[in-house]
């Protein structure tokens, strides 16, 4: 790089941290989306923001937490069996409350435990879903609440056999709830009701993702996670303090979705598209414990006549966020937007491409690792026209170091006179002091994109590399502590900062850019000279707890940079 120019690569390098590490929390915190004003009681748990709507039924106060075996025990069930999906609905409230995914470990090892998503209430976690009816009739009518006990068809719920549950309530009214589920993560729910009495009703149905406790959140400032949906027509984003402080949120909106989201799991409900909906997010307490929903009712009440019948079909997803899957049930389904429950952020037009062309490469080459090092591959010939124009003006700018530094020396004192000489110096030579930093500001949103991509997308989440690297999305579980990986322990936590948590990719990575800046000469000012010469070891230390394939990214970057570099050289003073 150029002599004129390095304060503006340091710059550059500073936005390009800036913005990795600071732009989510700076917009969040100074300038938050605005939130709905709720019209309804902060204290109830309402599903509408108008006085004549019905609410839905409260969740029973719960004294004491119980194992999760125990509160399971407690109920009769039906179980769930997939390919990806294991677990069980429970018959008291016919609510889904038991579910594991069967792909999906804790950690790389192959023996960690499956991810457990939902939970039955009465447990410290519990995290469920249930549907049912409402009505705001004046006459007392029993409709099934979280304590009814329903009764099952026979059989197991799998993706060829959908299982239907029955409960009348003794005054002409017979409720039946069919549950289908498809390969994946998404069960349809058909609720009907049939009315053998002389009375006419109205009736609203509801769905409901209730989770007790606030879960550890994995993202920071820079994924979102908590209470989210697409109601009328636009990404409802509420983070778990957000709701804790507003108690209460409405949204009106026709169709849509709205469900509680992790890093990389989604549960979600997905309403008749086609029908007009009251939804809110809630916040409510249940013993000293914080309690977060998500809880829809149609706008309009279903006539149920004498004699009559009105059924009602919703959609609940409960799974892992996959890009393509996701995408998939919004071009199917209808579910509008559905793919950005994973939170591609505020460049998601270059994140979301980004991703898809990784992926396509992970298909075609069958690693994303090395789907990664062919994505650099792409990125620095797209650039290369650029890069070509940048070290060409990086050699003009080697050549004019012994005019420079005899200026500086000349006008030392005289900082305006030297800024004018300089400026003739480049206009006579036709010089751009700027041109090196070009590949480097043009890189800055790719570098983002792309630990956006290892960091959201679950696709990442345990994609290994080769040797050691078993987790591109985790950072190198190498360093001193563990003998660089030939010791069969991991490196210990009080040991994340430091020389000692150094592993082999990040140090691999300081290397190459070391290299790379020993390629151009040392600025002439004594401080920009020992800014540069400890830049690498900064950016060793600032990578070494990002995600692998980062690290791996930058470290391939430099390799491809210093080649080009020594080409370009080669080429240019090889000609007379």
């Amino acid at each position: 790089m150029g002599l004129m120019d390095q304060k503006n690569f340091i710059v550059f390098a500073v936005i390009a941290f800036a913005i990795l590490i600071g732009s989510q929390y700076i917009m969040n915190r100074f300038y938050p989306a605005p939130h709905p004003v709720a019209t309804t009681s902060p204290t109830t748990t309402t599903t509408t923001t108008t006085a004549t709507q019905p609410v839905a039924p409260a969740a029973p106060a719960v004294s004491e937490f119980k194992a999760r075996a125990a509160a399971m025990a407690e109920n009769p069930r039906v179980e769930i069996h997939s390919d990806r999906l294991l677990g069980s609905i429970s018959l008291v409230g016919g609510r889904i409350d038991d579910l594991t995914l069967a792909n999906y470990r804790e950690t790389v090892d192959k023996d960690s435990p499956q991810i457990v998503l939902l939970n039955p209430p009465g447990t410290a976690d519990a995290y469920y879903a249930d549907f049912g009816w409402l009505t705001d009739s004046a006459a007392a009518v029993k409709l099934p609440d979280l304590d009814t006990r329903w009764t099952a068809d026979g059989g197991n719920l799998t993706p060829d056999h959908p299982v239907t549950l029955n409960w009348d309530n003794g005054a002409g009214l017979t409720f039946t709830r069919t549950i289908a589920l498809d390969k994946n993560f998404m069960f349809t729910v058909s609720d009907a009701v049939k009315n053998s009495g002389g009375t006419a009703l109205k009736l609203y149905p509801y769905g409901r993702v209730r989770r007790i406790g606030t879960p550890l959140l994995a993202g920071y400032a820079i994924l979102h996670e908590g209470l989210l949906g697409v109601l009328g027509g636009s990404l409802k984003e509420t983070k778990y303090s957000a709701i804790v402080k507003d108690k209460e949120q409405s949204f009106e909106s026709t169709g849509g979705w709205l469900g509680i989201t992790d890093k990389y799991w989604l549960v979600a409900l997905s309403p008749d598209q086609a029908a007009p909906i009251h939804a809110n997010f809630v916040h409510e307490m249940e013993g000293a414990k914080d309690a977060y929903l998500t809880v829809y009712s149609t706008a309009n009440a279903l006539d149920l006549a004498a004699g009559g019948t009105v059924s009602y079909t919703s959609r609940l997803f409960a799974g892992a966020k996959e890009v393509h899957l996701l995408a998939q049930y919004r071009d199917e389904l209808g579910i509008p937007d559905f793919q950005r429950a994973v939170d591609f952020g505020y460049l998601w037009f270059l994140t979301q491409p980004i991703f898809y062309l990784l992926d396509f490469l992970n298909h075609a080459i069958g690693n994303f690792g090395l789907a990664i090092l062919a994505l650099t591959i792409i990125v620095r010939l797209l650039m290369f026209p650029l890069a070509n124009k940048s070290f060409r003006a990086m050699n003009k700018m080697k050549k004019l170091t012994p005019l420079m530094t005899e200026l500086r020396e000349r006008y030392k004192d005289d900082k305006a006179r030297l800024n004018q000489e300089m400026m003739e110096l480049y206009k006579r030579e036709k010089v751009n002091p700027a041109a090196g930093c070009l590949p480097v500001l043009v890189q800055i949103p790719v570098f983002f994109c792309l630990y956006k991509t290892l960091f959201v997308t679950i696709e990442m989440r345990h994609a290994p590399f080769f040797g050691w690297i078993r987790d591109l999305s985790a950072p190198d579980p190498t360093s001193i502590l563990n003998l660089f990986g030939l010791a069969p322990w991991p490196t210990p936590h009080f040991a994340l900062l430091g020389a000692i948590s150094l592993g082999v990719w990040p140090i691999l990575m300081g290397l190459t850019m070391w290299l790379q800046q020993k390629m151009n000469p040392a600025p002439p000012d004594p401080i920009q000279a020992k800014i540069f010469m400890i830049l690498p070891v900064v950016f060793t230390f600032t990578l070494a707890r990002f995600p692998a394939g980062l690290v791996i990214y930058w470290a391939w970057n430099n390799l491809l940079s210093i080649s080009q570099q020594r080409f370009l050289m080669w080429q240019m003073n090889r000609k007379p």
